[in-house]
Formats: structure tokens, C-alpha cells, sequence
């Protein structure tokens, strides 16, 4: 196995273990310090809420931790997706929370970070697949001092 497919296959499994190991509607721990506010439009859809880095037992890597709720003025379905990149190896994207008709639903995810990790958020408009979408909103870039602060 070259050196690129082991890095690349050891970056997908640790972001598909950390997937796994956190599902949508557990409970999300409080922020231990600095939090920053995240948010994605798409037609009668809103979604925000606050991103943390959460220490783990690791001194290499920390979680990315998601919370905030989907909200959904109108009518039909929309969904929120994530999708992360390891070092340069896109991961698919990811359904975090759905809701059809108007109301609001609650989305929490756990995502394993490391300094060159990228993510992004973004709403859809259906539930099934990421194809009719908003913008995406960066969720893993951080204002100066914040990743500083991970306690």
C-alpha cells in the first residue's frame, strides 16, 4: 500500500469512526470556551446555531462540535448536510437533520478536528441527496485566538 492511499484510507476510517461514534440527537456537551456562531440559508430554510473545539484524549486532534437548529418557514423538505476534507481527502457529505413543512428541529454533530481539516455546512432542498443546495458555509475556519483556547 502506497504511503498516499494508507494516509488517505487511515483519514477516512478515523472521520467514519468519529461519525459513528456521535448520532444525530445524542446529547451534545456544553462549549468548555470560546464558541463561534455559524449559519446557511437556502429558499424557506435557515439553519445556525455555535462551533467549538471540544479536547479529546488525543494531543494530536480535537472534536468540531455542531449545534444549532434547522428552521423551515415554508413548505416541502430541506435537510442540512456537512462534508469534511483530511488532508486534501474529500469525505461524501452527510445528512446531520431534516424537516418537511414548517417547524424546527435540532442538529448536533461530533466531528474528529485536526489543524488541516476543512468542513463546510450547507441546506438542500428534498432529503435524500445534496444536489439542489445552498452556499457553503465554512465550519472549520476560526477567528484569531480562538483554536488558542481549546481547553
Amino acid at each position: 500500500m502506497s504511503a498516499r492511499t494508507w494516509a488517505w484510507a487511515t483519514a477516512t476510517a478515523g472521520a467514519l469512526l468519529s461519525l459513528a461514534a456521535a448520532p444525530a440527537g445524542a446529547a451534545t456537551p456544553a462549549p468548555t470556551t470560546n464558541t463561534v456562531s455559524w449559519a446557511a440559508s437556502y429558499g424557506t430554510a435557515h439553519s445556525d446555531g455555535q462551533r467549538w473545539l471540544q479536547k479529546t484524549e488525543s494531543p494530536f486532534s480535537s472534536d468540531l462540535v455542531v449545534s444549532g437548529k434547522l428552521t423551515n418557514s415554508g413548505e416541502g423538505c430541506y435537510s442540512v448536510w456537512t462534508q469534511f476534507t483530511f488532508d486534501l481527502a474529500p469525505l461524501p457529505a452527510f445528512k446531520q437533520a431534516q424537516l418537511c413543512g414548517s417547524g424546527t428541529t435540532d442538529i448536533h454533530l461530533s466531528q474528529s478536528y485536526q489543524p488541516t481539516t476543512t468542513g463546510t455546512v450547507f441546506i438542500c432542498k428534498g432529503t435524500e441527496r445534496p444536489t439542489d443546495c445552498g452556499a457553503r458555509e465554512y465550519i472549520t475556519s476560526w477567528p484569531t485566538g480562538a483554536v488558542s483556547a481549546v481547553q
